[in-house]
């Protein structure tokens, strides 16, 4: 049973460490406190027998232990509110009604990685889900383009295209306009199967360079995956945390980050936030999660947050709620 005293121990000693990275020792307490540094030690040594505080080998002063963070997360820890600031940065991005929900998304990702220094994780909709309601082909140079795909739930896919020297611009506009003719309202793990058996037999009927043009949109729309779409943004900010300061650990961590089905058991389910520590989670026993389900006209997924386990929780858990509360409200 932990005591009130060693409940407000405890609370400084994660603060201390979440804000410096330095195991805490007991004379920086005494003031704070109004004890005595040997009634410290104690009430330290209380707190490392109820697996709630870890000695190092570098140094007299203890750190918190994942036992120790998950007390204060459930226990201790007080609802943060955002700042003017970080909720305006975010509010730019949800009252934007020009953004389609994976633009909005991208971008507030981005802001979340800046504010908090940490990985941001996005699992949205399986392609299965999303159906094509438009193609467009937009030139980038004499012989570039960008092939974008916007389905009816906000997702845009784009790849880039090399076409061949002889092809005007022209064919290239109608064989977009017979693609969309032919694969709209199609789930996008179809697309290159409605390519294959719906466009390839006509598109010779009417465009010149017919071969060439259907096999570089062909090729650039083969990949989609049946499965969740993945986005990370951040990873280097995690890098750069002390904690991942050793190369095999920073390899180690890049490396989960491209298996991505080690990443899809990051997938939340539709309860609020919820908050995994160390051996909690099944991406890094290092790492703590902050997860969150959204939803949106349809189009449901997760935003997570991964840190380091001495990540700010209350500012973390403060930014998916605004998230996920907003999320669901943009293009309404």
């Amino acid at each position: 049973m932990i005591t009130e005293r060693q409940k407000q121990l405890l609370k400084l000693i994660i603060e201390d460490y979440i804000k410096t990275v330095r195991p805490v020792g007991s004379k920086a307490l005494c003031e704070i406190m109004n004890c005595s540094s040997a009634t410290i030690r104690n009430e330290m040594v209380a707190l490392e027998e109820q697996g709630l505080l870890e000695k190092t080998h570098t140094s007299s002063g203890r750190v918190p232990s994942d036992k120790g963070y998950r007390y204060y997360v459930d226990n201790i820890m007080e609802p943060k509110e955002l700042t003017g600031e970080d909720m305006l940065k975010l509010q730019t991005i949800f009252k934007n009604n020009s953004l389609v929900l994976s633009d909005a998304i991208e971008k507030s990702m981005e802001i979340v990685s800046e504010l908090t220094n940490y990985t941001v994780v996005v699992l949205g909709s399986a392609s299965e889900s999303n159906r094509v309601v438009k193609i467009e082909a937009i030139p980038t140079g004499p012989n570039n383009m960008t092939a974008i795909i916007i389905t009816d739930k906000g997702h845009v896919e784009n790849r880039n295209i090399t076409t061949p020297e002889n092809v005007s611009q022209g064919e290239i506009k109608q064989t977009v306009d017979i693609i969309n003719r032919l694969i709209v309202g199609t789930p996008l793990s179809e697309v290159s199967k409605a390519l294959e058996f719906e466009v390839k037999p006509i598109i010779g009927k009417y465009v010149k360079q017919h071969e060439a043009l259907y096999n570089a949109f062909y090729n650039a729309f083969s990949d989609f995956a049946v499965g969740p779409d993945i986005k990370v943004a951040g990873q280097a900010k995690l890098l750069g945390e002390p904690e991942f300061n050793d190369v095999k650990k920073m390899r180690e961590i890049l490396n989960k980050f491209e298996d991505s089905d080690l990443i899809k058991t990051i997938k939340a389910d539709e309860d609020g936030v919820k908050i995994y520590i160390g051996r909690e989670n099944m991406l890094d026993d290092d790492v703590s999660i902050i997860k969150t389900y959204y939803t949106n006209n349809g189009e449901e997924g997760t935003i997570a947050l991964i840190g380091p386990k001495r990540m700010e929780y209350a500012k973390a858990e403060a930014l998916l709620n605004y998230i996920r509360e907003n999320i669901g409200k943009i293009n309404r």
